[in-house]
């Protein structure tokens, strides 16, 4: 569960490296996978770290420490309960940074996501990623 003040990696190509929770949309208290919240950037990737040069440019540009966006959260560590009885942890919290209108920052998503994010209005994210558990 995703609360207020929770510090979750950015798994995108945004710029980002780490996020904090400063609000979860909705009516609810604690977020979990599929929920969208807002954030503040803490921590961006430095430039030059990708080996295009001009990738990183790019991607360093979207996104600097303490901008507030939203994003939706795609892994966490709590155990979440499936409709079929199984359950599923990550080893960490991790998200991706959207825009206002639910579209992603990067056009790049790296990790695996949680198969909760397809039944929920993520497809476009979903898409993006490499594997979805």
């Amino acid at each position: 569960m995703i609360q207020l003040k929770s510090l979750l990696k950015v798994i995108d190509n945004s710029g980002a490296l780490l996020v904090e929770c400063i609000n979860v949309l909705g009516s609810k208290k604690v977020a979990t996978l599929g929920d969208e919240i807002v954030i503040a950037v803490k921590k961006v990737r430095p430039p030059g770290t990708q080996s295009n040069a001009h990738q990183s440019a790019s991607s360093s540009a979207k996104l600097k420490k303490g901008d507030v966006r939203r994003a939706v959260v795609v892994r966490c560590r709590a155990p979440v309960q499936r409709p079929d009885g199984s359950t599923i942890r990550f080893d960490d919290n991790a998200c991706v940074v959207t825009n206002k209108d639910g579209q992603p920052v990067g056009n790049r998503v790296l990790g695996v996501i949680a198969n909760e994010c397809r039944s929920q209005k993520w497809a476009k994210i979903v898409s993006l990623a490499p594997k979805v558990i």
